[in-house]
């Protein structure tokens, strides 16, 4: 992606989403947002258990609880399984080297359609969550060199798996933006996913709004700088 690429893509998708568990604002503004595995890291989890929630797939969500901590909920991945991630894996990879790569990262939406879409996806639906906005612009600034971009949604192999690999995540200068634009993808298309490796632990500066929602409720700011 080159620096006209990138400045296009921060005008296009000015804000990032990020879904969190309903009530985990306080939480997340005291540790930062955190990768499944940084919240493991800060939850003591280790051996067998740990590698059964960050190596295979969740079917649901996991509580977290330690001395000194308030409750954590690490979410299910019911979008994806590993009959699909079978078909679509390449570069050698199997399931569990998806599972680990995914944990290790912290995902953001680039537009306002893509968190409704997943708010109203699934059990999701039923549920209210803690919705973080945040300054795209920022957020690259802060953390540049731990961002990858991805073009397909990777926490996904239904209905129709996309072909992913060791490649499907790259740096914003090895982005190859002006390909997704060749294939006529619009401009907040050409970058599906923004995430920044293992955590943000001073999420609380970059972040605009919370706003609690979903779950058939009304929308609730829970936080606005």
């Amino acid at each position: 992606m080159t620096d006209n690429e990138l400045d296009e893509l921060l005008r296009t998708c000015p804000t990032l989403y990020h879904m969190a568990e309903q009530g985990s604002w306080p939480s997340v503004r005291r540790h930062g947002l955190l990768s499944t595995s940084a919240l493991l890291d800060l939850y003591g989890v280790a051996g067998n258990r740990r590698d059964q929630i960050e190596a295979a797939r969740r079917p649901e969500g996991v509580a977290l609880s330690a001395d000194g901590l308030e409750g954590a909920m690490v979410r299910d991945q019911k979008p994806m399984d590993d009959a699909g991630l079978a078909r679509c894996l390449g570069g050698g990879l199997v399931p569990r080297d998806w599972y680990r790569l995914l944990n290790g990262k912290v995902f953001f939406s680039l537009t306002r359609s893509r968190l409704l879409r997943l708010l109203g996806a699934g059990s999701y639906r039923h549920r209210a969550h803690d919705v973080l906005e945040l300054d795209t612009a920022r957020l690259v600034a802060a953390y540049r060199a731990a961002i990858t971009l991805s073009p397909i949604n990777s926490g996904a192999t239904r209905p129709f798996p996309a072909l992913r690999g060791p490649n499907t995540f790259l740096s914003i200068e090895a982005y190859p933006y002006g390909l997704w634009q060749a294939k006529g993808r619009r401009r907040d298309e050409r970058v599906v996913e923004l995430a920044v490796d293992h955590a943000v632990p001073d999420v609380a500066e970059h972040v605009c709004r919370v706003t609690r929602m979903g779950g058939g409720a009304p929308d609730v700011v829970l936080f606005e700088a």
